[in-house]
């Protein structure tokens, strides 16, 4: 459990883009009708985006201008950049350096990735704020998103029909005399192999035998370059650690779930989301989801949820939780407060 905190620091805005590519569930070819009703109201997952053309620096590269020009900020104060994602361009060079290219920010700017999912928008803001914590940096831009879609098997009724494609931008500010960000992190590497995709990496070089499909169980196909999920060894770990995480984070920061305004967690599926929520003893109406519409968004899930929020639940001079688990294993939390923080509409590409 490592316990962080950093100060000055004000998310400014969030914009989010998807692809306009819409899948439904109820067309999905589950092995049985019984077994996809099941799926939609276990998952809370109905229908998906899917991404035919768009890379997910497309994505963010389209939420990062339209946020760019709403908050009117000049492209050379950006000073860093920071791409979280599984689904980069390129496996050399970095995503990022790609996006300030072609964002045409400064040749100073700091640019990393971090190949982080589910935890990674929460870590990808702590990281951001290690390095604007003492002033030196007065604007930075968090991009973070996956393409999902790239590395699942239509026959993988496990995976298929939970994931969906986004990427978002999320500005962030030093200001004096603002209130602390308090993270809490951790990882457990002993549970690597549930979330997994096995083939075509340093680990296990790609060769052409990795791309035949193999029926691990009924509705369950896939090859060596897909994503395989033990849903089961996921749910124990996440409905256990994120729970003990989150009271960890409170506790240190003197506050209790009567302080948290919104709790938004990382949208992996609603019958997990809403067993932590219960045990955490969470009102509804604080904990928004985004999971019917898009599935499970990955490293974007958090500012999603936000955004397509935003009409009915005001997040400005609010207190806020995240909580970002899962592959890795990881989690991350976050308690901060906001001020008036742009929110844009969804953007549709």
């Amino acid at each position: 459990m490592a316990l962080i905190s950093f100060k000055n620091l004000e998310l400014s805005g969030i914009a989010v883009a998807v692809p306009s590519n819409e899948e439904y569930n109820e067309s999905y070819e589950f092995p049985s009708e019984k077994e996809r009703d099941l799926f939609i109201k276990t998952t809370g997952v109905s229908k998906r985006r899917k991404s035919v053309k768009h890379l997910c620096s497309d994505l963010c590269f389209e939420a990062a201008e339209k946020l760019i020009r709403k908050l009117d900020w000049k492209k050379e104060e950006i000073e860093i950049l920071i791409f979280i994602s599984q689904s980069r361009d390129y496996v050399i060079p970095s995503t990022s350096i790609l996006l300030q290219e072609r964002l045409g920010l400064s040749k100073s700017c700091i640019c990393f990735d971090v190949p982080l999912g589910c935890s990674g928008y929460v870590y990808g803001l702590s990281i951001i704020a290690s390095f604007m914590t003492n002033g030196q940096i007065k604007k930075g831009l968090l991009l973070a998103g996956d393409i999902s879609s790239f590395c699942l098997n239509p026959k993988d009724k496990s995976t298929y029909p939970l994931f969906g494609d986004a990427g978002s931008a999320t500005a962030i500010e030093w200001k004096e005399n603002q209130q602390s960000w308090k993270f809490e992190l951790g990882s457990d590497g002993s549970g690597a192999e549930n979330i997994m995709i096995p083939g075509g990496h340093c680990r296990e070089p790609f060769n052409t035998a990795q791309l035949e499909d193999e029926e691990i169980s009924a509705g369950i196909t896939r090859n060596k370059l897909n994503l395989k999920l033990n849903g089961e060894e996921v749910f124990y770990f996440s409905v256990n650690q994120v729970p003990v995480s989150v009271k960890n984070l409170l506790a240190d920061s003197n506050m209790s779930f009567e302080n948290i305004d919104y709790w938004i967690m990382h949208q992996a599926n609603k019958i997990m989301n809403e067993t932590i929520r219960i045990k955490c003893r969470v009102e509804k109406e604080k904990v928004p989801y985004s999971l019917e519409n898009f599935g499970n968004t990955s490293s974007a899930s958090i500012p999603l949820t936000l955004v397509v929020n935003s009409k009915q639940s005001s997040y400005q001079n609010k207190t806020l939780l995240f909580s970002g688990f899962g592959v890795g294993l990881s989690w991350a939390s976050v308690i901060l407060q906001t001020g008036t923080i742009e929110i844009l509409d969804l953007i549709e590409l």
